[in-house]
């Protein structure tokens, strides 16, 4: 696809999409007015409850259109977005969104940042679920995303929080006006984690409510529906697996990567979405009241002599969830039993070292590693939910 435009202001695949759009940073993305034949779009300042919306002169509008039903999605921080048709291919951040749209039954997003971290093994326990992680596009490489990349995909929606680019990457708010007006709309909320304080103007959603939304992106509302259903039966039947608290052990959640992690990176519990798993089994949080600072804090690591002082009774390790149970304890584990300070971590001595579960979660994931850990933390032998009932949701024969 071209990315010039020419000095009459010829009309991109997507000039007849509109949506208004808020960004709770310095300012806010302006709406789909005219733009000069140089490429760069200006900036609106606006509030993430105000929408800037605008139609190019000539264009057709949604309600114009005579051949297809538009309707809109609303989400903080983009604003109400607006689509002719529902979105056929899509790109997605991370595997939160991801996951969500496998089980509104949709193909898999062309790309998203990470595919290593979208942990589409899962999908194994789901009969007849199955994505293939090997052709989905990787979007991080060294300094951010590219906007080439955006082009040469060609998505019909962009799944990710526009505030995550301008703070994390090198973007500007003329490239996410130019990506949204170019090639297609974004449509996102980086709700994984609480602690991004440039989240902190604007709303965070949970998990469900994040999938609700999305749902209706896709115009796949009854499935949610059937997932939410799912979900509360799988809540009904975890809440007696769960012990009263003085029968919970504590436990500390880290990042250590590759066999023989000697560094890590520490997780205080928090209410966003990556640890839904950890707060539906009501884990104590052996870090939570300790002098170690979280990650997103300080960004730094701890060693073993650290994790030795707190000397959690469960330790959670994170950046492990490419391995199965027994190549992690194959690995991992069997690294710190021999390790001549982390052995006496009474999480080693006790032989009580698990596997955290994935930074990113959608419904499908949570299930199973809820259930997973569930099993390991509480000596719960058998399964939450049924495998088939989420396999027909996804497959849309559900009742």
């Amino acid at each position: 696809m071209s990315h010039e435009r020419s000095g009459t202001e010829q009309a991109t695949r997507r000039d007849c999409l509109r949506y208004g759009v808020g960004i709770a940073t310095a300012g806010a993305l302006a709406g789909c007015s005219g733009r000069s034949g140089t490429g760069d779009e200006d900036a609106a300042t606006a509030t993430d409850t105000e929408a800037a919306t605008g139609t190019e002169a000539g264009a057709e509008s949604p309600t114009e259109s005579s051949d297809r039903e538009s309707y809109s999605v609303e989400l903080v921080p983009v604003g109400t977005v607006a689509f002719e048709s529902v979105p056929d291919t899509w790109v997605a951040n991370n595997g939160s969104w991801a996951d969500m749209g496998i089980a509104l039954g949709q193909e898999p997003p062309a790309a998203v940042w990470l595919p290593s971290r979208y942990h589409t093994q899962y999908y194994d326990e789901i009969p007849g679920v199955s994505v293939d992680g090997s052709e989905i596009e990787k979007l991080w490489g060294d300094g951010g995303v590219g906007k080439e990349q955006f082009y040469a995909l060609d998505a019909d929606v962009h799944v990710f929080d526009p505030n995550f680019l301008l703070n994390r990457g090198e973007w500007s708010e003329g490239d996410v006006e130019e990506l949204r007006t170019q090639v297609g709309p974004i449509f996102g909320n980086s709700s994984f984690s609480r602690n991004y304080g440039w989240h902190d103007d604007y709303r965070y959603y949970t998990l469900y409510e994040a999938f609700e939304k999305l749902s209706q992106v896709f115009q796949e509302e009854e499935r949610y529906e059937a997932f939410e259903a799912i979900h509360d039966d799988f809540q009904a039947a975890l809440a007696p697996v769960v012990p009263a608290r003085s029968e919970r052990p504590s436990a500390a959640v880290v990042w250590g990567g590759g066999d023989q992690p000697e560094t890590f990176y520490p997780y205080v519990i928090d209410e966003g979405t990556s640890f839904k798993h950890l707060n539906d089994l009501e884990v104590r949080d052996a870090l939570a009241n300790t002098a170690v600072k979280d990650f997103y804090a300080s960004r730094g690591a701890i060693d073993f002599e650290t994790l030795l002082d707190v000397d959690p009774e469960v330790l959670l390790i994170r950046g492990q969830e490419a391995k199965s149970r027994t190549e992690f304890r194959d690995t991992v584990v069997a690294f710190l039993r021999e390790h001549e300070i982390a052995r006496d971590l009474t999480a080693v001595a006790n032989d009580d070292v698990y596997r955290a579960g994935p930074l990113y979660q959608g419904p499908i994931s949570n299930l199973l590693v809820t259930e997973r850990l569930a099993g390991a933390l509480y000596d719960f032998e058998g399964e939450l939910f049924d495998r088939q009932r989420v396999a027909d949701v996804v497959d849309g024969t559900f009742e």
